[in-house]
C-alpha cells in the first residue's frame, strides 16, 4: 500500500496549496459572474487587491471533469469500476450520467427517470421521521454514485434535509492584481460602417471595437481541502475510507498535471504543491496514485460497497 491513510488518522482536514503561474507570458483571465464581472476585492491586510481566479463550484466541476472520458463517455482508466448512474433516452441512446450532472442525483434526468424508485426508497426519507443525512445517505451513495460522497449532494426533490456538504472543496485566487486592459475590434469585411434598422452591432454588422481586462498577480494559488473527519464519520469502513483520499488525491494530482487550461486566456501550471496540515504528509505523486485506484476499487466492491451492477441504467422520457 504506497498511501499511508495512517499518516492522516488523527487530522481533521487535509490541506494542500499549489502555487501557480500562467504558462506562458503573464496575463490570465478569471472568472467572471453576471452582473459583477471579475471578483476582485480587497486584501484582509487593506494592502492591494485579491481575485477569485475560479470558485469553489467551478473547481468541482473541474474536479470530476478530469475523472471523465468523453470519447467514451465513461471513467478514464484508473477509475472503471466506480458506480454511477447512466441515463438512457427510449430509443436507448445515453443522455447523461450521475457524474456529469449538475445536481448529480438530484439532477430531473435522474429523479424523473423510470428506475429511479428503488434509490429513492433505499435513501429512506419519510416525512413522518427524522433523518440522519450523515448516517443514511452514505452508504446509498457509495451504492449509486461513490464520487458524489466527495463533492457533496443535496436531495432536495426527495427531501429538504437529504443533503450531504463537500469533502473536497477548492478555489483559486490572486494577489496583489493589478488590471492588463487590453482591447480588439470584431470587423465586418462586408459593411465596416453602421447599416439601418436590423443591421446594427447588435445584429452582427459593422466593425466593432471592444476593450478587455485580463490580470496580473506575483501570486497566484490553488488551493484544496478534504474533510477527513466527516470521511471518516460516514462510518463505511477502511475500504470506504482509503478510496474516498486515494481519490480525492488523484482529483488534486489529475486537475493540477492536466486541468488548467481554465479558459482561452487562462492557461495556468503548476509550480509546487505543498501541504500545510498536516505537514509531515506527503501527497503520493499521480501514477502512485493510478496504480493504486483499482485495487481500492475491487477491494471496496468484494466488501459489498457497490451496486450490482456497478452502472445503474435509467430511462428517461420526456
Amino acid at each position: 500500500m504506497t498511501i499511508d491513510i495512517h499518516a492522516l488518522n488523527d487530522a481533521p482536514r487535509l490541506l494542500l496549496e499549489a502555487d501557480l503561474r500562467p504558462v506562458q507570458g503573464t496575463r490570465f483571465q478569471p472568472t467572471g459572474f453576471p452582473d459583477l464581472g471579475a471578483a476582485e476585492y480587497a486584501a484582509p491586510d487593506g494592502d492591494g487587491r485579491m481575485l477569485l481566479v475560479e470558485s469553489a463550484q467551478s473547481m468541482a466541476n473541474r474536479l470530476e471533469a478530469v475523472c471523465w472520458d468523453d470519447a467514451s463517455e465513461d471513467w478514464i482508466a484508473p477509475l472503471q469500476g466506480l458506480p454511477y448512474v447512466r441515463v438512457k433516452d427510449p430509443k436507448g441512446e445515453t443522455l447523461t450520467t450521475s457524474v456529469l450532472e449538475a445536481h448529480r442525483l438530484n439532477s430531473p434526468y435522474i429523479v424523473n427517470a423510470d428506475g429511479f424508485e428503488p434509490i429513492k426508497e433505499e435513501v429512506g426519507f419519510s416525512e413522518k421521521a427524522p433523518y440522519n443525512a450523515r448516517r443514511q445517505l452514505p452508504p446509498v451513495l457509495m451504492k449509486y454514485d461513490a464520487a458524489s460522497l466527495l463533492h457533496g449532494v443535496f436531495l432536495e426533490k426527495i427531501g429538504g434535509v437529504v443533503r450531504l456538504p463537500r469533502c473536497l472543496s477548492s478555489f483559486i485566487e490572486a494577489e496583489d492584481v493589478q488590471v492588463a486592459a487590453s482591447g480588439g475590434a470584431k470587423l465586418d469585411r462586408v459593411q465596416p460602417t453602421k447599416g439601418g434598422e436590423g443591421k446594427t452591432a447588435k445584429e452582427g454588422y459593422g466593425n466593432v471595437i471592444y476593450a478587455r481586462d485580463e490580470y496580473v498577480a506575483p501570486r497566484i494559488k490553488a488551493y484544496f481541502n478534504v474533510d477527513l473527519a466527516q470521511i471518516r464519520a460516514f462510518r463505511l469502513g477502511e475500504a470506504a475510507e482509503r478510496l474516498l483520499v486515494a481519490l480525492a488525491l488523484f482529483k488534486v494530482r489529475r486537475f493540477l498535471e492536466t486541468g488548467l487550461r481554465l479558459r482561452t486566456a487562462c492557461d495556468l501550471e503548476c509550480q509546487a504543491l505543498h501541504v500545510t496540515r498536516p505537514e509531515d504528509f506527503e501527497v503520493p505523486e499521480l501514477t502512485e496514485l493510478e496504480g493504486e485506484l483499482p485495487g481500492l476499487i475491487d477491494t471496496a466492491a468484494e466488501r459489498g460497497l457497490f451496486n450490482d451492477p456497478r452502472i445503474t441504467e435509467l430511462t428517461y422520457r420526456k
